[in-house]
């Protein structure tokens, strides 16, 4: 199995303000050879006043099992 780079986990939790920044984070994260993990979140963040995102990602040959 190759390793994720600058030895990142296998899986991570990419979180933000649901904006163009996260999408290209997302994008950036699949183009290095991260895949998706289940379904992205939304919440709103009251303090901040502003939607936030967050979308899993597992290394591309991690052996996930999702249940």
């Amino acid at each position: 199995m190759t390793q994720p780079p600058d030895d990142k986990p296998i899986y991570r939790l990419l979180t933000g303000k649901d904006d163009r920044a996260f999408c290209d984070r997302v994008s950036e994260a699949l183009a290095q050879g991260w895949r998706l993990y289940g379904s992205p979140v939304l919440a709103w963040d009251h303090d901040a006043g502003y939607m936030k995102a967050a979308q899993a990602v597992v290394w591309q040959d991690a052996d996930v099992i999702k249940r």
